[in-house]
């Protein structure tokens, strides 16, 4: 029996993982912060199996800890302050967590056992202001956020420990993955949630930033296959992995919309506050790499992704109602 280390398991992608894992035969162990974590009980709840082990992506000794008590074959690292506009917010914090924290954790590991392989959560918000469309793993960086700085840093420290001591470490840049457990923070789920309360004559409209900006939107569920696929292989390496499909912010709220016989336009307004100070207005993958090596490929398309949310979100408010 393998055994996996999580950070970043009480998030979208941690929660998917551990559950690909656990049915995959592994013992999983999920990084929480804080004995009182008030997520902590949620995420138990969900997956019964998995076992949570206290660490923190900002105290070093805290890792060690963690990765000397699992004794992991593999450390996903999928912690981050992940939410874009935050990093706007809280530049410094998210410097910490979501930049030094990698290389924290990789100094943990690189400390307790080098054999110990590595995943880092990169991200397609390092493209930013892109070089070139699509974009691939040799694509130039430029990101537009100090999240996106964040997360290069952290791209750029796993190669890093890659190459100066040989270690198993490969970065996924991942581009934007959703589901029904996405936070309501986010845009495509701040949309399925608002269509859900709409419907159900809760909520009357829905204030946006941007509608053009455009993504390659996939499910998340599809995307943890490949991260645990990337630490399967002989070599280690990185792997852009995305549908190679883009949809502006405006297609996500048509199709929504659509899907609960309305017309976005009577209920969709633009509001300055949402606006971010530098957007990135173009992401496409070329994942043809990961689709060749790895043998990966998406099962859900974009609308499909639109509709399981919208039916998740109206499953969950049509209950409070009851």
């Amino acid at each position: 029996m393998k055994t996996a280390l999580i950070t970043g398991i009480t998030g979208q992608d941690g929660a998917y993982l551990a559950e690909h894992l656990i049915g995959l035969g592994y013992r999983v162990h999920g990084l929480i912060r804080g004995q009182n974590n008030p997520k902590a009980e949620a995420v138990q709840r969900l997956i019964p199996k998995l076992e949570l082990v206290e660490g923190d992506l900002l105290d070093q000794s805290s890792l060690i800890a963690a990765v000397e008590s699992t004794q992991p074959d593999e450390v996903y690292n999928l912690g981050a302050i992940s939410f874009v506009p935050v990093s706007w917010r809280q530049p410094v914090l998210t410097s910490e967590i979501t930049g030094l924290g990698v290389t924290r954790l990789l100094e943990a590991i690189r400390l307790v056992n080098r054999d110990i392989r590595f995943y880092q959560a990169s991200s397609s918000e390092m493209f930013g202001k892109v070089r070139e469309v699509p974009q691939s793993e040799t694509t130039p960086f430029h990101p537009r956020s100090p999240y996106g700085v964040a997360k290069a840093y952290g791209h750029y420290t796993t190669v890093n420990y890659r190459e100066s001591y040989e270690m198993f470490a490969c970065s996924g840049i991942l581009f934007n993955h959703e589901s029904p457990r996405r936070g309501l923070e986010f845009v495509t789920r701040k949309v399925t949630n608002a269509v859900a309360r709409i419907k159900l004559g809760k909520q009357e409209n829905v204030l946006m930033g941007d509608l053009s900006p455009k993504r390659d939107w996939g499910f998340a569920g599809d995307y943890v296959r490949a991260m645990h696929l990337m630490l399967q292989q002989d070599e280690p390496d990185d792997y852009v992995i995305g549908t190679g499909e883009t949809h502006a912010v405006e297609e996500l709220c048509a199709v929504a919309f659509a899907h609960v016989g309305l017309d976005w336009q009577d209920f969709v307004g633009t509001d300055p506050r949402f606006l971010r100070p530098a957007e990135v207005n173009l992401l496409i993958a070329d994942s043809s790499k990961a689709r060749e090596k790895l043998e990966w490929q998406p099962s859900v398309d974009f609308a499909g992704l639109v509709r399981m949310m919208v039916d998740s979100d109206l499953a969950q408010e049509s209950a409070k109602c009851e």
